[in-house]
């Protein structure tokens, strides 16, 4: 049964590379300017000083490279990070239901955006807003931690607690800051970027943040045992020799350092942290061995497809992704619920 078990998610597991790699070769494909498949693997792989004998236009060799590309990278890294940091939390909280925005990274990060936005500081720099809601995603995990420490209380239900006390005074502060926006181009700004998008993402943005989420990811799944024991409850856990208190700070700064990172440059996206890995556990099961890599690529290629729907939808114009995330997530999330509780899955 064991050995089944695992040729399944092995199975499964190179399907789900499979399904990233065709949505990655999909989404630089189409847009206004179609490009061939064909092209846009030969482009690709030329990177790599592997030749395919194929002929590629110029001008569609700048437009993969120098603007599809990039977004592309950009929103498979972020979907990534969101994936693997929902199935973090899930496991920590052992609820199902848990997404890594409970704990306040999202919320803080977007505090620190919509404040410069609201005082016009990107004039000054590309590179501000990104590194203050990393800031304020940091900042904000490090607030819950604290309070969390000094009610000296060691449930995680109060971390939770904790968490959405903080999503709502930085929800109220957002309030307060997107009401008494000073222009209509500052208020436009914001909403923006609330509501999640890859528009003129560049290479810079990949090399700024793929080394915190891929070594955050490989350092999260070196804890995929600690996970599963510390589901059995932290007495079990700590029977069995899991230093409960360590594991759980250095996942929730991990998941942190992913997901500011991810927000930092994409805006506030929900869903994916919530609906691929529960979705994945409700299927495969809670190991989560499989089950972190598995959302990890599950999450890159629900967002990719997610920029492709946002970008191709109502042309010529875009729907921000996080709409487009909201709009697919949602309906996906209830069906699960709905059958999770009838038995079928």
């Amino acid at each position: 049964m064991y050995k089944k078990r695992k040729k399944n998610n092995l199975s499964f597991f190179i399907l789900l590379c499979l399904i990233l790699v065709a949505t990655i070769i999909i989404s630089n494909s189409i847009g206004p300017v179609n490009i061939p498949f064909k092209q846009t693997i030969s482009i690709i792989l030329k990177q790599f000083h592997m030749q395919t004998g194929i002929d590629v236009v110029e001008r569609n060799a700048i437009v993969i490279m120098d603007i599809r590309l990039p977004r592309v990278l950009v929103g498979a890294l972020v979907g990534g990070a969101l994936g693997i940091s929902g199935a973090i939390m899930q496991g920590l909280f052992r609820n199902p239901l848990v997404e890594p925005g409970y704990i306040g990274v999202s919320s803080g990060a977007a505090v620190f955006a919509v404040i410069v936005l609201y005082f016009g500081l990107t004039q000054y720099s590309m590179w501000i807003l990104p590194l203050a809601a990393f800031i304020g995603a940091l900042g904000a995990i490090f607030l819950v931690v604290l309070v969390w420490q000094l009610s000296k209380k060691t449930s995680i239900a109060t971390l939770l607690l904790v968490g959405l006390g903080v999503n709502l005074f930085l929800s109220a502060v957002m309030s307060i800051l997107i009401a008494s926006a000073p222009t209509e181009q500052e208020l436009r700004s914001i909403v923006f970027w609330l509501q999640g998008g890859l528009e003129a993402r560049t290479w810079d943005h990949v090399m700024l943040i793929s080394p915190i989420i891929i070594i955050s990811m490989i350092l999260a799944s070196v804890f995929s045992r600690e996970l599963n024991l510390m589901l059995l409850g932290d007495e079990q856990a700590k029977g069995t020799g899991v230093n409960v208190r360590r594991t759980r700070y250095i996942l929730l700064s991990l998941t942190a350092l992913m997901t500011g990172a991810g927000v930092a440059v994409s805006g506030t996206i929900g869903f994916v942290g919530l609906v691929v890995p529960h979705t994945i556990r409700l299927m495969f099961g809670s190991d989560h061995r499989f089950l972190l890599p598995a959302s990890a690529l599950g999450g890159a290629s629900f967002l990719v497809l997610a920029d492709i729907v946002s970008r191709m939808m109502i042309q010529p114009f875009t729907i921000q992704i996080g709409v487009v995330c909201a709009l697919v997530g949602a309906p996906i999330f209830l069906m699960l619920v709905v059958k999770s509780r009838k038995g079928r899955i």
